[in-house]
């Protein structure tokens, strides 16, 4: 039975958990006593705190963020009324600030805010060893990332073969984003280059295809990325059957040439890049300390959706300080005209230590009180449309960015994106009163009553939306088809890359 035992709530079995690898791997002589075990947040929490309890464990540390506070504070407390004497330790981002108000740490014996790389491992050899702690919240040491020991070899093969393999080649971010927890830090560290790839090596000596990078600004020190790249590019040479699917998280206005010319050498299915541009207002760019020019940027995007196979994901966020639904709207419709594969759009979230709370009375933010913190209203948009802007944002994830109405999408937004969806979205909440749950053939069949609505042609509409569902690979039947639409296309990209990504590169490319 292992002494200590390392637990979080991923959202999803495929999101393996970075943090808990990390620690384990750096517990030095108590690492074999130490046991990982991860669950989801649809596990119930009675079930959780079963298993746990059943590996007999002396700690228990909690990885928490904000998507499993809740389920973890129950899983918590469950733990603690059953068997008091296990040593309950809390870490994570949702955790590191504001611990004195939360119920989950008053429930705890110990909290690590920060890094928990050496003290974690410090603080259980005192509760095992001796002298016991003092202090029930211990800041944590920012490391050395070069004395680190890395934490891949902590994946399974049962990960590798199933699961994003997380990697990090940084830590930290140089930016002051007031939304972000990454504005706390000083500056960015790179871990040493040599020794990570040579666990990134030996990762796919091993199968791992799947590499999702964590880095906040993964093209902040372009040699690093060039040196990253150039790998996985001669990786493909070697084997261009072995193609991996690689998540980059990037700076929209930082496009050296010797990154565009390695981008533009991977092939479809294998490159996704993440690019925050969040707001193209300036006035509140300024107001929450984000640094980025919109002209490079709106540059760099369209280099890379003319002269790269990438998949590309634009972050947007509603609810900022200062900008109002029509100043939005516009940052919208300047981002559709871009053409990325998906635009994610999310309100502003109120997380735990970031500076965005100096505005909350000048600009009357108003954040829900629990996970995860959303904005509910601010100054410049009242509570019901940012209702609206929600409602939005699911029916834009369910139609444009799923890749299932590439010739569907075009009639539906027409000239004006932000307008007409906006007013399709309002439409189908009234037909549904729903936002999830929505059957994918009931959700064709509302995009064609609304196509209709709108004076489409009806065999424009029909046409195109059939077309639509036999490409997306779903199997069923539509109303307005006949005869019955059936599933034709096979997916023709690497097996690692996303459905969703493969639906949208199937077509695009």
């Amino acid at each position: 039975m292992p002494t200590v035992v390392l637990t979080t709530l991923n959202a999803r079995y495929a999101h393996a958990s970075l943090g808990l690898r990390c620690l384990r791997a750096n517990m030095d002589d108590l690492r074999d006593d130490t046991a990982i075990r991860e669950f989801v947040i649809t596990t119930p929490p009675a079930q959780i705190a079963a298993e746990l309890l059943a590996l007999a464990p002396r700690i228990v540390g909690f990885g928490v963020y904000i998507w499993n506070v809740e389920q973890t504070a129950r899983v918590v407390e469950l733990l603690k009324a059953a068997a008091p004497q296990v040593v309950v330790v809390l870490g994570g981002p949702e955790v590191s600030h504001e611990t004195e108000q939360q119920a989950i740490c008053r429930r705890a014996d110990h909290v690590i805010t920060g890094p928990g790389d050496v003290t974690f491992p410090r603080l259980v050899r005192q509760l095992l060893l001796g002298p016991p702690p003092l202090l029930k919240v211990h800041a944590g040491d920012q490391p050395d990332l070069g004395q680190l020991v890395l934490p891949y070899a902590e994946y399974t093969d049962t990960d590798l073969r199933h699961r994003h393999v997380y990697v990090e080649a940084s830590r930290g971010c140089p930016f002051k984003c007031e939304f972000c927890l990454s504005a706390l830090d000083r500056t960015a560290w790179p871990f040493p280059l040599d020794r990570f790839l040579r666990e990134i090596d030996i990762l796919w000596l091993r199968g791992a295809r799947r590499f999702k990078f964590i880095d906040r600004t993964f093209n902040l020190h372009a040699g690093n990325s060039v040196a990253i790249l150039e790998y996985f590019l001669r990786r493909l040479r070697e084997a261009p059957q072995a193609r991996p699917f690689l998540h980059f998280e990037m700076i929209p206005d930082r496009l050296p040439d010797a990154l565009r010319a390695l981008l533009a050498g991977f092939p479809a299915g294998s490159l996704q890049l993440e690019v925050g541009i969040q707001t193209f207002n300036p006035a509140v760019q300024a107001l929450i300390s984000r640094r980025q020019d919109n002209a490079v940027a709106e540059s760099n995007l369209r280099w890379l959706r003319a002269n790269t196979r990438a998949h590309l994901h634009v972050d947007l966020i509603a609810g900022l300080p200062g900008e109002d639904l029509a100043s939005f709207a516009a940052g919208f419709d300047r981002l559709v005209a871009l053409a990325p594969h998906e635009i994610q759009l999310g309100l502003l979230k109120r997380l735990r230590g970031t500076p965005i709370v100096r505005h909350t009375e000048r600009y009357a933010m108003r954040y829900a009180e629990t996970a995860p913190y959303e904005v509910i209203a601010t100054a410049a948009i009242d509570a019901e449309t940012m209702q609206r802007i929600r409602r939005f944002a699911r029916y834009w994830d369910r139609v444009a960015n799923s890749g299932r109405f590439y010739r569907g999408l075009p009639l539906l937004l027409g000239d004006a994106p932000f307008d007409r969806f906006m007013a399709f979205s309002d439409w189908l909440h009234g037909q549904t009163r729903q936002t999830h749950s929505i059957a994918a053939e009931e959700l064709y069949g509302a995009v064609h009553a609304w196509l209709l609505l709108q004076r489409i042609e009806p065999e424009v509409a029909r046409s195109a939306l059939t077309q639509d569902y036999r490409d997306s690979g779903a199997r069923g039947r539509l109303s307005f088809a006949a005869p019955a639409a059936r599933c034709e296309a096979t997916l023709s990209s690497s097996s690692v890359t996303p459905e969703r990504q493969r639906r949208h590169l199937r077509l695009v490319h």
